[in-house]
């Protein structure tokens, strides 16, 4: 019998044009910036954390917004990205607030794993830098490092360790990480928004629960297969998505929870 539980945790919000969720067809060369674009087309989603209470550890998935973004944003984000996007994280809602609201210290999380590391995933990953493990996939930290528009200042000195995708039964290309080595718990590979973005199945007595990062962005994404507006490869985008929908339709699907969801809660799920 599993005794696995999942903490939806939000570390605050991030506003953002709304083509930055969901694609749109527009002559607009970089509509998701919001750049010239109306603030009415302006949107503001959770930015979420999930804690996972598993029999064999207590693992993190993803780090939310740094206590940072609160007195200097525009230093903590870099220029550009502030222009384009605007956190908030009120009092007590950042993830080592939160942790602390649950009697959690930094040392007790047996893994830390990101999902990637654009910005509003990796941002806080400093408050929980005492993490016994932090984990990134290795095609995740190339990127980041290759790539102008990732953020290194955040994670600058955070012990983060790589790893490598294996055989999995799960995702698009049947890759990723079977965390714990007894199929509860899976890293799945569903790059598309990102190069190494992983989503999360986890097994619990009601069935699977499928975090699907940024694979989409709300339930609409996956039934009328509305890709992201920021994507490094639209082909793996789609395959990642398709994935998600087929997903979805199976009989031990029991949710699927994605990372700015505005329909979601934050909620135990046990």
């Amino acid at each position: 019998m599993s005794k696995t539980k999942i903490h939806v945790i939000h570390t605050g919000t991030v506003n953002v044009d709304r083509a930055l969720p969901f694609k749109e067809k527009t002559l607009h060369p970089l509509p998701f910036s919001g750049w010239l674009r109306p603030n009415s087309w302006r949107m503001s989603v959770p930015v979420s954390a999930y804690l996972i209470e598993h029999p064999k550890g207590l693992i993190l998935i993803d780090a939310g917004w740094s206590e940072e973004i609160r007195s200097n944003q525009r230093k903590h984000l870099g220029f550009m990205a502030s222009t384009m996007i605007k956190g908030d994280l009120p009092e007590g809602q950042s993830i080592r607030e939160q942790l602390q609201r649950l009697g959690i210290k930094t040392r007790d999380l047996d893994l830390v794993i990101l999902s990637h590391m654009h910005s509003d995933h990796v941002s806080g990953i400093k408050h929980v830098a005492e993490a016994k493990r932090i984990l990134v996939s290795d095609i995740e930290w190339q990127a980041a490092h290759n790539d102008s528009n990732y953020i290194r200042s955040m994670w600058e000195g955070v012990p983060i360790e790589t790893f490598e995708m294996k055989s999995i039964p799960h995702g698009p290309y049947k890759s990723g990480l079977d965390l714990f080595g007894d199929g509860t718990l899976y890293a799945v590979f569903t790059p598309g928004h990102s190069n190494g973005q992983v989503s999360f199945l986890v097994q619990t007595d009601g069935g699977w629960v499928l975090l699907g990062s940024d694979v989409g962005y709300a339930r609409k994404s996956w039934e009328q297969h509305i890709l992201p507006g920021v994507t490094t490869s639209a082909d793996d985008a789609d395959k990642s998505l398709s994935w998600l929908s087929d997903f979805s339709k199976r009989d031990d699907c029991r949710m699927i929870i994605v990372n700015h969801d505005l329909e979601i809660k934050p909620q135990i799920i046990a």
